[in-house]
C-alpha cells in the first residue's frame, strides 16, 4: 500500500482532485458575480462545505508537489475575492475555501520566494477589491429608501413580481417589477437567482395608497387582437434569423434613410415625407442614381465600388460588392440600412408561433390596467437570461 502512494502516477490522478475543486471555486465566482444568492439552510451548507474542503485539502497536502496542485494553490485565494465582496456575510461558505486556500498556498510545494511573492499580491489584491468595491457602491450606485409591499408568482410559474414602493424628495413612487422565474439555478442548500433581470412594468408617481394586482390567463389570439385595436401600425424587432424564418431575405429589408430633399425627388417622395425609402420598391433608374444595382435574383449591390471598401472586403478589382457583405458603416454611405421591423398586425397566428410565442399565457393587471403581457416580453426579448455582460450594476 506504501508503495502505491508513493507512485509518481498515483499522485497525478490524484491531482485531479485539486483541479476539480479550484474549477468549482472558479464556477462560484462566476455565480458571485452574475448570480444573488440565497441560502436555504447555513448550517447545512457549512457543513457540507467545510466536509468537502476538508476531504480536498488532504488530496492536496498529498500531491502539493503536482503541477496541478500548485497551479491550484494559487488561483483559490483571487478567485475567491469576487465571493467574498458580494457574498458578504454568507461566512459558511466563504471561510472554509479561504481556509482552504491559505493552508495549501502555505504548504504547497512552491519555493518559498513564489509562495511569498504571490502571497502579498493576494493580500494587496484583497485590501484594494475591498476598497475599491466599497468607493463604487458608495459613489455610483444610488440607494434609495424601499419597501416590497406584493410580491409573488405568476399562475403559470414562469414570472415573479414585486411591487415596490420608493420614498424620496418628490412624494415617492410605486413601481411593478417583473423578472423570470425560470432562471434560478437550485442546488442543495441554496438558491442561485439572475441578477438584474427584472423588468419595470409600470411606475406611478406620487406612491400608490392602494394596490391591487390580479393575473388572468390570454390566448395569443386575444392579445394579438387587443393590440391591433390599440393601433394598426405597432411594429416588432426582429433577429436576423427570425426574419429569414418569416420568408424575409437580407436584401429585402434594406432601405435607403436619412434622405436629403434632392435625394427624395429623385425616389418620387416629397421634401416632407420622413419614411424609409425600401429598395425593393425603386426602379433600376432609380437605384442607379445611388449608385446601386439589382442583380435577377434580387441581391443589391454597389455599381461603382471603391477602392477602399474593395480593400476592405478583400475582393478583387471586377468584383461584385454585395450590400449584405458591407457593415453598417459602409452602407450608411449610400444612405442604406437595414430595416429589422415588421408590423404586428401583418403577422399571422403561425406566424407568432414560429417566433415562439406560446398559444396562452399569463397577462397582469395593476389597479385594473393591463402592464405585463407574456406575448410581449417573448417578442420583445424582455429577459435575456443568457446575457453575461458586467456592469457595475451587479456589484449593488
Amino acid at each position: 500500500m506504501k508503495k502505491f502512494f508513493a507512485n509518481i502516477w498515483t499522485k497525478r490522478v490524484a491531482s485531479l482532485v485539486s483541479a476539480g475543486y479550484t474549477f468549482l471555486v472558479c464556477y462560484l465566482c462566476y455565480c458571485s458575480i452574475f448570480y444573488d444568492i440565497e441560502v436555504v439552510s447555513r448550517t447545512s451548507l457549512c457543513l457540507l462545505v467545510t466536509g468537502v474542503s476538508l476531504c480536498v485539502l488532504v488530496f492536496m497536502l498529498y500531491t502539493r508537489k503536482q503541477i496541478l496542485t500548485r497551479l491550484s494553490s494559487f488561483i483559490i485565494l483571487p478567485a475567491m475575492l469576487p465571493v467574498v465582496l458580494l457574498y458578504f456575510g454568507e461566512w459558511g461558505l466563504i471561510i472554509p475555501i479561504i481556509a482552504t486556500g491559505i493552508v495549501i498556498l502555505l504548504l504547497s510545494g512552491a519555493g518559498e520566494g513564489a509562495k511569498t511573492a504571490f502571497g502579498t499580491i493576494f493580500l494587496l489584491m484583497y485590501i484594494f477589491g475591498a476598497l475599491g468595491y466599497f468607493l463604487i457602491t458608495s459613489f455610483f450606485i444610488t440607494s434609495s429608501k424601499t419597501e416590497t409591499v406584493v410580491s409573488g408568482i405568476s399562475p403559470s410559474q414562469q414570472y415573479r413580481y414585486y411591487v415596490i414602493n420608493t420614498e424620496d424628495s418628490s412624494n415617492g413612487s410605486t413601481a411593478v417589477y417583473i423578472e423570470p422565474n425560470y432562471a434560478d439555478m437550485h442546488y442543495p442548500f441554496t438558491t442561485f437567482t439572475l441578477k438584474n433581470i427584472e423588468r419595470r412594468v409600470y411606475l406611478e408617481r406620487p406612491m400608490a395608497e392602494a394596490v391591487d394586482v390580479q393575473w388572468t390567463t390570454q390566448t395569443r389570439q386575444e392579445i394579438s387582437a387587443q393590440l391591433n385595436a390599440i393601433s394598426e401600425n405597432i411594429t416588432i424587432h426582429l433577429s436576423e434569423d427570425e426574419l429569414e424564418k418569416l420568408g424575409y431575405t437580407y436584401d429585402s429589408k434594406l432601405a435607403l434613410t436619412g434622405l436629403t430633399t434632392e435625394q427624395k425627388k429623385a425616389v418620387g417622395r416629397t421634401a416632407s415625407d420622413i419614411e424609409d425609402v425600401y429598395l425593393d420598391t425603386l426602379t433600376p433608374e432609380q437605384l442607379a442614381y445611388f449608385d446601386i444595382g439589382k442583380t435577377p435574383d434580387g441581391r443589391y449591390y454597389v455599381l461603382t465600388p471603391p477602392a477602399e471598401l474593395i480593400e476592405k472586403l478583400k475582393k478583387e478589382n471586377g468584383e461584385t460588392v454585395y450590400f449584405s457583405e458591407m457593415n453598417s458603416d459602409w452602407q450608411a454611405e449610400y444612405s442604406v440600412t437595414k430595416d429589422d421591423s415588421v408590423l404586428l398586425n401583418s403577422l399571422t397566428d403561425e406566424n407568432l408561433a414560429m417566433l415562439g410565442v406560446p398559444e396562452s399565457g399569463d397577462v397582469m393587471l395593476y389597479n385594473g390596467k393591463v402592464c405585463f403581457r407574456y406575448y410581449v416580453a417573448v417578442i420583445d426579448d424582455y429577459f435575456d437570461v443568457d446575457d453575461r455582460s458586467l456592469s457595475i450594476q451587479l456589484l449593488s
